[in-house]
């Protein structure tokens, strides 16, 4: 057999396989009458197995663990009467919806889209592809910004530099998607990701849980740590594979229709000095407002802390309290300076205007929000999240697996899972209600199984075509190769996602093997043992 043919072969193995993932993907519902027909599940089950009486006992009780009945009367009734009441105390729904007012308007005055052109024009040739995969990662501070700025971008600036610009596609697409749980700067991500893990954390049967908290910032050591893991596979892939096999793609777009990088100009260029200049202020005055030991950042005098932990960054710290909102605060700032000084703001509509933009975009947020909400309530209600917690510890110190073998399985159930459903949220909430408080049963915190949960997330993005973005992927490659198809991309990003996912699931092992700090108020163990 040559090796054209068996290219083909391997080709064509690939799109069967591909086509058989999307016509699986395809058939699931949409997540939001998912969370609906998981609930209505649970109701059927918790009716099942309420009078089954089971060998395992409760933590909270002493007793034997008891399924509660949710369609009894009295139950349905409670259900209809906290419905409003479970779904806006959601928790994370308030802080990504605050978070993305401030980035909404930094987003709709030009501010970001600015910075990011401004970061890629200055960029030596021999660091293009580490700088593209660094912006990308960047990105996330304005959640689906990289999707339509930075991936096109990408193309056009490594079509400008003599480089096949399906490469510079592949090597955005890796950084944006791929690297989409690394971080530079915390994003919404991480209180959205921190808050669902908050609430299945408290479907734990140690009654301690209940008054658990989870840091949005839980995870920020290993995912800022997590950016040049990102940043040098991508490079090496991008440089040394993707580029190399390209050379015998040939770029047949028509040139008049491919984009241009266009430079900033003046009024672009005066704007992002100031907007710059108004965000390093604000960061500089909070910084100095924090740093004097009788700051009101700080935790109240008397506050009880561990050896060696800052008063600064505990939850009862109002610092640590107000993450949120200093994130709405740190992009709103430099949006609005960005905005009237390069005259893409003529007054304060065109802040409100940006704002109720950002809102408009997160009206299907709200949609799954509200039967994630019930969803996790019902479970919780049901006491089947508790009875399978504690069944599946026992089963797990059974048979003995070594930890790091339980930290793959996370990774990699996260990274198949992720195949059939597009949203990290939507998984999250799936997998963490199971998850999370069967592994506090063996003694294993929130913080870490959320970062392996994070880790398969990612690292699978890239190569499922049930990403919502991923047909347009598929539409800014064929500006350039015009025969481009979903095979086509996924051949692309194949090599990201294996390395990732194998290289990023070490680097998790390798801060858990030598105890490096996850994050902000994070720990390894549960209870936590620092």
């Amino acid at each position: 057999m040559s090796e054209q043919t068996a290219n083909a072969a391997k080709a064509g193995w690939l799109n069967r396989a591909l086509n058989a993932i999307e016509v699986v993907g395809n058939k699931l519902p949409d997540p939001a009458v998912l969370f609906a027909l998981l609930m209505v599940v649970v109701w059927v089950v918790s009716w099942a197995l309420a009078g089954v009486s089971f060998n395992e006992v409760d933590p909270r009780t002493g007793a034997a663990i008891q399924v509660n009945n949710l369609l009894a009367a009295d139950s349905m009734t409670t259900f209809m009467a906290k419905m409003v009441n479970t779904f806006v105390t959601f928790a994370p729904l308030g802080v990504v919806l605050v978070a993305m007012l401030g980035l909404g308007v930094a987003e709709h005055t030009g501010f970001i889209n600015a910075g990011l052109r401004s970061v890629l024009s200055v960029t030596p040739k021999m660091l293009l592809t580490p700088v593209l995969i660094a912006v990308g990662v960047a990105s996330h501070m304005a959640v689906d910004a990289g999707y339509v700025l930075v991936i096109p971008l990408g193309a056009v600036i490594f079509y400008a530099a003599g480089r096949h610009p399906l490469a510079g596609i592949a090597a955005a697409f890796a950084g944006v998607s791929g690297g989409f749980s690394a971080t530079i700067l915390p994003s919404s991500l991480d209180p959205l990701l921190s808050g669902l893990t908050q609430v299945s954390a408290r479907l734990s049967s140690d009654p301690a849980a209940a008054e658990l908290f989870v840091s949005p910032m839980n995870n920020y050591y290993f995912t800022t740590a997590s950016t040049f893991l990102v940043v040098i596979v991508g490079w090496i892939i991008t440089d040394k594979f993707i580029e190399p096999r390209l050379k015998a793609t040939r770029v047949d777009g028509d040139p008049a229709d491919m984009p241009k990088m266009d430079d900033l100009k003046p009024n672009e260029r005066k704007g992002l000095r100031w907007a710059s200049f108004s965000m390093l202020l604000s960061i500089v005055l909070l910084i100095v407002s924090a740093l004097p030991e009788t700051s009101a950042w700080r935790a109240p005098a008397g506050t009880v802390l561990a050896e060696g932990q800052s008063n600064l960054l505990v939850f009862a710290a109002p610092l640590m309290q107000s993450i949120v909102s200093i994130i709405f605060v740190f992009f709103l700032i430099p949006g609005v300076v960005y905005g009237y000084v390069s005259g893409n703001a003529q007054n304060h509509r065109d802040i409100i205007k940006g704002m109720s933009k950002a809102m408009s975009g997160m009206g299907y947020y709200i949609v799954m929000a509200f039967f994630c909400a019930q969803f996790i309530y019902a479970f919780g209600q049901s006491n089947l999240g508790a009875l399978l917690a504690i069944k599946g510890a026992n089963w797990l110190q059974e048979m003995a697996f070594p930890m790091g073998f339980t930290l793959i399985g996370i990774v990699f159930l996260s990274g198949f899972v992720n195949l059939l459903v597009g949203s990290a949220s939507a998984k999250w909430a799936l997998i963490g209600a199971i998850m999370v408080p069967m592994l506090m049963e063996l003694g294993v915190s929130p913080d870490l199984t959320q970062a392996a949960y994070r880790v398969g997330d990612s690292s699978t993005n890239i190569i499922t075509p049930l990403l919502p973005y991923f047909p347009l992927i598929v539409v800014f490659c064929q500006k350039y190769v015009k025969s481009t198809g979903i095979g086509t991309l996924i051949a692309l990003m194949l090599p990201y996602s294996i390395a990732m996912l194998v290289l990023w699931t070490a680097f998790l092992l390798g801060f858990w093997a030598l105890d490096i700090p996850l994050g902000v108020g994070s720990s390894y163990s549960y209870p936590a043992s620092n």
